[in-house]
């Protein structure tokens, strides 16, 4: 059974957009879990104010955020199959960044970038499965964090409400529990556990 899952768990190339306190969190997840193959995208570099937050180190400010991620994660599982690409999602190119990929995370920042990407992808794609996250700033309570099927081939995890701009500050711990909801729900969906 082991060796099912695992066989299972390398079929799927799963892409991250935005390596922060989400997408950070998500592959760290993944990677333990046994996925093979993740994307990861992000245009950004480690910074200090990152590190209240995002799965980086005081020795990765400065550096391209994907590279300081890649690092972690092959030290993790020297096995996986890493992509990296340092680029900003744009409405032109976010559907071929991501051709490859089965599954996407979304974890960017701002709400405009979310919907562009959501839209961008669907547009492209009926067969991709997109995992989104929305609420999650401030340190409220736990189980308000939840996962949602939007439709066929959309969910969001989140509480859908709770913004940086109504809590006033980003939390570990919230990004985290967020970041488990769609790391938890991808693996499930590749081992046919969900629908």
């Amino acid at each position: 059974m082991a060796d099912d899952f695992k066989n299972q768990l390398a079929q799927v190339s799963v892409g991250i957009a935005g390596l922060g306190g989400l997408g950070s969190h998500i592959a760290v997840f993944l990677a333990r879990a046994g996925v093979q193959h993740l994307h990861l995208v992000d245009f950004d570099r480690v910074d200090e104010s990152n590190l209240n937050r995002q799965h980086y180190f005081l020795r990765d400010i400065g550096r391209l955020k994907t590279e300081a991620l890649a690092e972690q994660l092959l030290k993790i599982n020297p096995a996986l199959k890493i992509k990296t690409e340092n680029i900003k999602l744009t409405e032109t190119n976010a559907a071929a960044v991501f051709k490859a990929d089965g599954i996407i995370c979304e974890a960017v920042d701002k709400p405009e970038t979310k919907a562009m990407l959501v839209n961008a992808l669907f547009a492209a794609y009926a067969d991709k499965t997109l995992i989104a996250c929305s609420g999650l700033a401030g340190a409220g309570r736990s189980n308000a964090i939840k996962t949602r099927r939007i439709s066929k081939n959309f969910y969001l995890c989140g509480d859908g409400e709770s913004g940086i701009e109504t809590c006033g500050r980003l939390s570990a711990p919230r990004a985290a529990l967020c970041a488990a909801h769609a790391a938890n729900l991808a693996v499930a969906l590749i081992l046919g556990l969900e629908e």
